[in-house]
């Protein structure tokens, strides 16, 4: 869907994205992660041409993408930032239908599609007509990822879109992201400097340093079989433990057919929240519920241990 062949971006003579080659797949939402100043946003920014490259080549869908006008490419690639820059004078749906508007559709489509998205968000339908500055954070933050879903993108670049927001708000988001990318199988392009973040949500992810690609993997094999020592120090040697948990779920490693009462966890936790719950609850077995709060069987603690063989 993308490719990058060797791209080099300069700003006053120095290499921001220095002889950068990377593919990325339709439907894959990759995550570009690394340290301040590893060129991460520039290399996601050159995408949509918010910044233009000095050399190399970037397709989309197989083409060049100065071949195409800039303002058509960007009509085409859904844009979320941690900023969100909502218009504040706008109503929710004036901003949500910002690009719709400009590609002239129809108040009755755009009216329809600014529905869909705010149920698709968790989103009530009588938020179309708040403001800005009515909103939460977070509130704020869906109506941005609405804005850049809405004239159904081939792909969605997002830079560090959830940074400013408080934990338990950051995770939700998380979660309505995944889900979003499930239901439509679109390409995302996501750009953060939070290695936990990373694990949670990509399908591939690319660790860059000084402008170039230190490796790109599944995050199982940037886990087990780093590249180098700087991608071992990266993802923490101390840690490698409870992140290699973060890759599984309770659904998947739980006992079916077993059964124990108490307050259940849900399928759908991760093992390294399971760690947790297993800790808090001075227990080595935890009841697990699926998502109709049905009961699906038991987590025990031993299993956890057995868990990276199955990744």
């Amino acid at each position: 869907m993308i490719q990058f062949n060797q791209v080099s971006k300069y700003f006053d003579g120095n290499a921001a994205v220095s002889n950068l080659t990377l593919n990325i797949d339709e439907g894959e939402f990759t995550v570009l992660i690394g340290t301040s100043g590893s060129g991460k946003s520039t290399t996601l920014k050159m995408i949509n041409r918010m910044i233009e490259h000095d050399e190399g080549t970037i397709k989309f869908a197989g083409e060049e993408i100065r071949r195409f006008n800039a303002q058509a490419l960007r009509r085409r690639m859904g844009y979320a930032i941690q900023s969100i820059g909502l218009f504040p004078h706008w109503t929710v749906e004036k901003n949500i239908a910002t690009v719709p508007a400009l590609l002239n559709w129809p108040k009755a489509r755009i009216h329809e599609r600014v529905g869909e998205l705010l149920a698709l968000l968790n989103l009530d339908d009588d938020f179309r007509h708040r403001y800005p500055h009515q909103l939460s954070g977070g509130q704020q933050q869906r109506v941005g990822v609405a804005r850049a879903l809405a004239a159904d993108p081939e792909v969605l670049l997002m830079d560090e879109p959830f940074g400013a927001l408080d934990p338990v708000t950051r995770s939700a988001l998380q979660q309505e992201i995944i889900r979003i990318h499930q239901l439509s199988g679109r390409t995302i392009v996501l750009v953060t400097h939070d290695i936990d973040e990373a694990l949670v949500l990509a399908d591939s992810i690319v660790l860059m340093d000084g402008g170039r690609v230190v490796q790109q993997g599944k995050p199982i094999e940037l886990l087990t079989r780093p590249a180098n020592e700087f991608v071992r120090d990266f993802f923490g040697r101390s840690e490698l433990g409870v992140r290699l948990l973060s890759l599984g779920h309770a659904g998947a490693a739980v006992r079916r057919g077993e059964w124990l009462e108490g307050e259940p966890i849900e399928e759908t936790l991760t093992l390294r929240e399971a760690l947790s719950q297993f800790i808090a609850r001075q227990t080595d077995r935890l009841p697990v519920v699926d998502k109709q709060q049905k009961p699906l069987g038991v987590l025990h603690f031993s299993d956890l241990l057995r868990q990276r063989e199955a990744l």
